[in-house]
C-alpha cells in the first residue's frame, strides 16, 4: 500500500531486504498409479508419501522435524520461519528483495508508520488500518509456525487452500511435514491425516484416495481385527448399539413376531445381545426376523457376503433356542425400495440407522435426496420403533474452511479418547487409526459434491427430518440410560453422558460425539 502511494520515496531509502521464504517450486505434481492421483511439492525436503502410497506398501511415514523431516535443522527452520515478511503488495506471499531493515514484524510496522506520518500527517490512520489486519493475521501465522503450534497451522493452511492462496499453502504444507507423525501425540497423528487430506484437495484425488482406502484394504481378517480393537477400546459403538438394541426391545416386549429392519448391518454384531436378551424374555421369545441391508464394501471387511452373517446369527439364535430368520438384501441405501424389504403382515416391525443415514446424499448433493427419501419410505411402512445413531457432528453442508475446522475439533477428541485407552506402542493403532479412521477425514476434507459420502449432521436437524417425514419422539427408557452409565464405568472418567431434547449425547470432556435417539 505505502509503495503504491509514494513511488518516489523508494529513491529516497536505504534498499531493503526481507527474509526470503523457503524456495518453492509452485508446480503441481501428479503420477498415475493403481490408486489414482499423486500429488506432491517439489522442494528440497524428502517426498511425502500419502496415505494411498503407504497404503499400497504397507508402510507408514512419520513426519517429525528429528527423523524423517528435511535436511535443515529445526533451529534454521525456526528461525527463517520466524523472519518472514508479508508485504501488504504481495497478495501471494511472494519473496520480497533489498537489504535487512529488521528482523521484527512490529518494528517494520513501526517505521512504516513513521513515514506515513511525515508524508500524510495525522491522516495517515487511514493508511494503517488498511494494512494491519492483513500484517497481523501474517504474523499470527508466522508466530504459530515459530511456536510449533500444529493445531493453529493446520486452520492456517486450510484457510490458504480454502483462499486459494497457493504459496501460502505450500509453504505451510512444508512446514507441517515437520510437525507431524503418526506414531506421535493426538493432534500430531490427526495432523498427519488432516495434511493428507488438504494435499489431496489440492491434487483433486481425494476421491482416489478415499476409494484406494476403502477397497485396497489389508486381508478381511486383519481389517476386522483393526475395527474390532477400535470396537473395545472405545464405548461409541457400544454406547450406539446398546442404545438402539434398548429401546427396540422395548418397544418390541409384548410382542411374538418381531422383523427387523437393518440399513447397514455391517457383521451383525449389534444384534448377539438383543438375540440374547429375547431369549430371556418371560414367556419366551419372539419369532425374529432380520432383514441386513449391506454393500460391497462391507463385504470386503466381512470376508464374504451377506451369508456370513446369516449363518453366524442363525447358530447363535439356535444356541438359545430363539426362532429365526434372515432376509439379505445386498445393495446400498439408495437402491433400496420398498418390496426389498419383505415387511409381512402380522409383525412388528423396528427399524435401525446405526451410523449409517450420514451416507445418504441428501437435497444439497442429488434432486432424488435418498437420505429423506429413506425415511419417507420407512414411516409408509408403519414400524413401532425406529432408532437413530449418528456422530454428532456439522459436516455435511458447511464450507470447506468451517468444515474442516469443525473436522479438527471433533477428531481432536477422537484421536485423544483413543490416546487413554491404546498405548502409543501398541503395534496395531497406527492400522486401527488408519483403516478406521484416516479414510473418513481424508473424504471429508478432500472431496466435494458425490464424491463426499461423509455427510454428518447434528441431532438438531435429524430431528428436522424425522418430523418433516411424519415421526413422532420415541423416549428411551431409564433402564438403558442407566445400563450405558454402567458400561462407562470400564472406561475412562473423561466420557461423558447426557440426556437431553429426547436423545442420549455421549462425549469425551466438552464435545459431543456421538447421539442416539428413537422415533415412532
Amino acid at each position: 500500500m505505502a509503495s503504491r502511494l509514494f513511488p518516489q520515496v523508494k529513491e529516497e531509502v536505504e534498499p531493503c531486504s526481507f527474509p526470503q521464504f523457503p524456495a518453492i517450486d509452485r508446480s503441481f505434481c501428479y503420477s498415475d498409479s493403481s490408486h489414482g492421483s499423486h500429488f506432491s511439492v517439489k522442494n528440497s525436503h524428502e517426498p511425502y508419501c500419502t496415505l494411498e502410497s503407504s497404503s499400497a506398501r504397507g508402510s507408514y511415514t512419520v513426519y517429525n522435524s528429528s527423523s524423517n523431516g528435511s535436511p535443515m535443522s529445526q533451529q534454521e527452520s525456526q528461525s527463517n520461519m520466524s523472519d518472514l515478511h508479508h508485504s501488504p503488495d504481495n497478495t501471494y506471499s511472494s519473496p520480497i528483495s533489498g537489504s535487512c531493515i529488521t528482523d521484527d514484524v512490529s518494528d517494520l510496522k513501526g517505521k512504516l508508520r513513521e513515514l506515513e506520518t511525515v508524508m500524510l500527517g495525522p491522516d495517515c490512520d487511514i493508511i494503517n488500518s488498511t494494512i494491519s489486519p492483513e500484517m497481523d493475521s501474517w504474523r499470527l501465522v508466522t508466530d504459530a509456525v515459530s511456536r510449533r503450534d500444529l493445531k493453529q497451522v493446520l486452520v492456517s493452511c486450510a484457510k490458504a487452500v480454502s483462499d486459494n492462496d497457493l504459496l501460502t499453502a505450500q509453504w505451510l504444507m512444508d512446514e507441517l511435514r515437520r510437525m507431524v507423525s503418526v506414531s506421535g501425540e493426538p493432534i500430531q497423528r490427526l495432523g498427519a491425516y488432516m495434511l493428507e487430506g488438504l494435499v489431496a484437495r489440492l491434487a483433486s484425488s481425494g476421491s482416489s484416495i478415499y476409494k484406494a482406502l476403502r477397497c485396497k484394504e489389508p486381508a478381511s481378517a486383519e481389517l476386522l481385527s483393526y475395527m474390532h480393537i477400535l470396537y473395545e477400546v472405545c464405548p461409541y459403538f457400544k454406547f450406539g448399539y446398546m442404545s438402539a438394541n434398548g429401546a427396540i426391545a422395548e418397544a418390541m416386549k409384548d410382542e411374538d413376531r418381531v422383523h427387523i429392519i437393518d440399513f447397514q448391518i455391517g457383521q451383525g454384531s449389534q444384534w448377539i445381545t438383543l438375540i440374547q436378551a429375547f431369549a430371556a424374555r418371560p414367556g419366551g421369545p419372539p419369532h425374529i426376523r432380520i432383514t441386513g441391508i449391506d454393500d460391497s464394501t462391507s463385504a470386503y471387511a466381512r470376508g464374504g457376503g451377506l451369508n456370513i452373517v446369516a449363518k453366524r446369527l442363525s447358530k447363535l439364535a439356535a444356541l438359545f433356542k430363539v426362532p429365526f430368520e434372515f432376509n439379505a438384501a445386498a445393495m446400498s441405501g439408495c437402491e433400496v425400495q420398498q418390496e426389498y424389504l419383505q415387511v409381512r403382515p402380522g409383525e412388528a416391525l423396528a427399524v435401525n440407522f446405526a451410523f449409517m443415514l450420514h451416507h445418504m446424499p441428501d437435497e444439497s448433493v442429488s434432486t432424488e435426496n435418498h437420505r429423506d427419501r429413506l425415511l419417507r419410505l420407512v414411516k409408509s411402512l408403519s414400524p413401532k420403533v425406529v432408532t437413530l445413531v449418528e456422530q454428532e457432528s456439522n459436516t455435511n453442508t458447511a464450507p470447506f474452511f468451517p468444515r474442516f475446522r469443525e473436522t479438527l475439533n471433533y477428531y481432536t477428541a477422537m484421536f485423544e479418547s483413543i490416546d487413554v485407552t491404546l498405548p502409543r506402542e501398541h503395534k496395531e493403532r497406527i492400522n486401527v487409526e488408519q483403516h478406521c479412521l484416516a479414510r473418513d477425514v481424508v473424504n471429508i476434507i478432500a472431496c466435494e459434491g458425490p464424491e463426499r459420502v461423509e455427510r454428518h449432521e447434528l441431532m438438531g436437524k435429524w430431528r428436522s427430518r424425522f418430523r418433516m417425514a411424519g415421526f413422532t419422539p420415541y423416549p428411551l427408557s431409564s433402564l438403558v440410560n442407566a445400563t450405558i452409565k454402567t458400561l462407562l464405568e470400564n472406561y475412562c472418567d473423561r466420557y461423558r453422558l447426557e440426556e437431553r431434547d429426547g436423545g442420549l449425547f455421549l462425549g469425551w470432556m466438552n464435545r459431543d460425539l456421538v447421539a442416539s435417539c428413537a422415533w415412532k
